[in-house]
């Protein structure tokens, strides 16, 4: 009986190399592999040609899925390689790392022991244990590693090294799969593990009931595995995967290119760059690998590492641009590439209807994000935007409402913007207690949050999200907790802030074909419970009041004409009562004004006494200046085409006391710096030609000759010339 310990580095491609040549050399009868033993249900799936790696095992605790974890696997991983073997050659293969049901159940992290290999890099002199293994493993492509150099050195790492108790935990439970596959009467057995684990597997183990010991009465919980694609984005170190690597896809590279690894790499750096019409020719590559080979040369390298060819691409082929060399690293050092899994893979219900429906639609699930413009008069279109919506509600955001470049301002058109990242997998599994359909699940979702009495605010945006997503079953539901919060609700202001999203939601039954009169009933019944409480509402208000107040009503009144006509009398009566209370503040009233002025409430000798009277000279000035700015807020076209307005400002700003003009100002500048261009110079025109001053100045070829005289003296200070 023989059995051989393969100490690897998860993710090498030096260590997948050489591995897949030692397994085909020592023909075992069995392979055993760290990793969770719940997955040897599905690993034979590897045989299937549709599981493309990158890919993980997805392990998760039935009852509570937050407790999750991902082994991920790309084609350079010593594990991938050693699954491939066993599955070509017929023989089984199994996973020998402790359960994930008792890891779950301890609160621990499944996997992960540190980086051993970094004291090591130290020892050599490396102060980067990354350069360290490149340079004495994976840039040697004679056989290397040497395993059984690795476990020695593993030996006397661990020898005053402390194991945690996990580890221990983890290493007995590899050990009981050892000597169990002994018994079994496998002949020849293959282990691939960690290079730390190695000298804990080593003959002779140590008696089996001490591993029991260690092992006896561990908590469990019920766990289910699967495989899920993953990403060479996700596999690196940045995205928080304790055993990943900082540079997939340059390791991607190495194990799958034989000859000629620093030109072929580079060549396709210069394909990136071309991509974005950038200017890299052929004598760049050239160069670009000269200086490569010749920094590996100075450093005694056996061979161009990633230092070496990231520093020729940012000299050579980026001209020094660290913008381009962070394109590179993201398109080609890092990745973008993403693994499959077969179509018949095992499935939650959920996942399962979620595939099927995303092949209906044709919505491929890419990591890269894109952009999609979606015609909801057309069924297909209808259909993926109700998809996209009803996965937000899940919280699962594959889509991300976008503006898109054609400006768009209709409701029959959407854009979103598409990136499926990994693990969202997780999160399908989580929505899995809701329902078996997205449609379902999303549903009952809506129907949970409506029933725990949220605020009003919150309930109009489940209203929403159900009419978005067309979840008809859960629309009752919410709209009657919707009518029942709203009717036990005395702050005016939350109907107010509630109404814009109903009084949209509205125009859905055009778009969406969703019958929307129940909503129309409750929005109606919305507006009638503000008409009458928002005069008691502005009574005695502050200033701060006043401006939120002021907010509100112009959010309300900009989406009542989407309830009608008979919505839109109700409303402009109640800003004519609430107009007409005397002592409303400034600003409140200023702006009640203008809106009636507007849908002609309000006649023009009206609107010129009452602003007359607000800028009355024994007004204090600041109580001025809030009316003005409630009545020219949001547009100047008054004070462009009425001139008996423009004439009534302009003699209140000449009065305006200098001791007073400071504390104007700032609301003045409010006002008229939210105008364009165009109408601020019309104002200013209107306003001198008011005045009789008309300008004497003579404009030539655009330069006003009279105000350029004034910074003559200034240039000539500047420059130490006589003006």
């Amino acid at each position: 009986m023989t059995t051989r310990l393969f100490g690897i580095r998860h993710h090498g491609p030096g260590s997948a190399r050489a591995l897949a040549a030692e397994l085909v050399e020592f023909q075992p009868d069995v392979v055993l592999i760290e990793g969770p033993p719940e997955a040897d249900g599905v690993v034979r799936m590897a045989a299937d040609p549709g599981l493309a790696p990158p890919v993980a095992l997805l392990a998760y605790a039935v009852d509570d899925v937050s407790r999750a974890a991902f082994w991920p696997f790309a084609v350079f991983s010593p594990e991938w390689q050693a699954i491939r073997y066993a599955v070509a050659a017929g023989v089984p293969v199994r996973f020998c790392d402790l359960p994930a049901a008792h890891q779950f159940a301890l609160g621990g992290r499944p996997g992960g022991s540190g980086d051993p290999l970094a004291r090591l890099a130290a020892v050599a002199g490396y102060d980067d244990p990354e350069r360290w293994w490149d340079d004495m493993i994976e840039h040697r492509r004679g056989g290397e590693p040497a395993f059984d150099v690795i476990a020695e050195a593993m030996a006397a790492l661990r020898a005053d090294e402390p194991i945690e108790e996990h580890d221990a935990r983890r290493e007995a439970y590899m050990r009981t799969v050892l000597r169990r596959t002994r018994k079994d009467g496998f002949e020849r057995i293959a282990v691939v593990c960690g290079a730390w684990h190695v000298p804990a597997l080593t003959d002779p183990l140590p008696p089996a009931s001490r591993d029991q010991a260690l092992l006896r009465g561990l908590p469990k919980r019920k766990t289910a595995c699967a495989w899920v694609p993953w990403t060479h984005g996700r596999l690196a170190a940045s995205s928080g995967y304790g055993a990943g690597v900082s540079s997939p896809g340059w390791y991607h590279h190495l194990f799958a290119t034989e000859e000629d690894v620093t030109a072929r790499w580079l060549t396709a750096v210069a394909g990136v760059l071309r991509a974005e019409d950038l200017p890299v020719s052929t004598a760049h590559v050239i160069e670009a690998v000269r200086l490569a080979d010749t920094l590996a040369a100075l450093r005694d390298r056996v061979s161009a590492g990633l230092a070496e060819v990231t520093e020729a691409t940012l000299s050579v082929l980026c001209g020094g641009d660290v913008v381009q060399l962070d394109l590179v690293t993201r398109r080609l050092v890092v990745g973008e590439r993403m693994g499959a899994v077969p179509d018949d893979a095992p499935l939650t219900p959920l996942a399962a209807d979620l595939a099927a429906t995303a092949r209906r639609l044709r919505l491929k699930r890419d990591v890269l994000p894109r952009e999609l413009d979606l015609d909801l008069r057309n069924p297909g279109g209808l259909e993926r935007s109700r998809l996209l919506h009803r996965l937000r509600v899940l919280g699962i955001p594959w889509g991300r409402p976008a503006t898109s470049v054609r400006r768009s301002t209709g409701t029959f058109r959407e854009t979103w913007e598409l990136a499926w990242q990994p693990e969202f997998e997780v999160d399908l599994v989580a929505a899995g207690v809701h329902g078996t359909t997205v449609a379902g699940a999303a549903a009952a979702r809506v129907r949970a949050a409506v029933a725990d009495a949220p605020a009003l605010a919150d309930v109009t945006a489940a209203v929403e999200r159900c009419l978005l997503a067309d979840l008809p079953d859960a629309l009752p539901d919410a709209l009657a907790a919707l009518d029942a919060r709203a009717a036990g609700d005395a702050d005016v202001a939350h109907l107010m802030s509630a109404f814009p999203a109903l009084a949209r939601a509205t125009r859905y039954g055009d778009v969406r074909g969703t019958d929307t009169g129940a909503l129309r009933t409750v929005a109606e019944r919305v507006l009638a419970r503000i008409c009458a409480a928002l005069p008691p509402a502005a009574h005695g208000i502050d200033d701060d009041e006043a401006a939120r107040l002021s907010g509100l009503v112009d959010g309300v009144h900009g989406v009542t004409g989407l309830l009608g006509d008979a919505a839109t009398d109700r409303w402009l009566a109640a800003l004519e009562r609430l107009a007409e209370r005397p002592a409303l503040p400034p600003l409140l009233a200023g702006r009640l004004a203008r809106l009636l002025a507007d849908t002609d409430r309000m006649g023009a000798d009206e609107v010129e006494r009452r602003l007359a009277r607000a800028l009355t000279p024994g007004t204090p000035s600041a109580h001025a200046g809030a009316y003005v700015e409630g009545f020219f807020a949001g547009g100047a076209l008054l004070l462009v085409h009425d001139e008996r307005l423009l004439r009534l400002v302009d003699r209140w700003l000449a009065e305006v006391a200098a001791e007073q003009f400071d504390e104007v100002l700032p609301l003045l500048r409010r006002t008229f710096g939210a105008f364009g261009d165009p109408e601020k110079r019309a104002i200013g025109e209107r306003a001198a030609a008011l005045t009789g001053a008309v300008p004497t100045a003579r404009v030539a070829d655009g330069i006003d000759e009279k105000r350029a005289e004034l910074v003559i003296p200034v240039f000539a200070r500047l420059l130490g010339v006589s003006a």
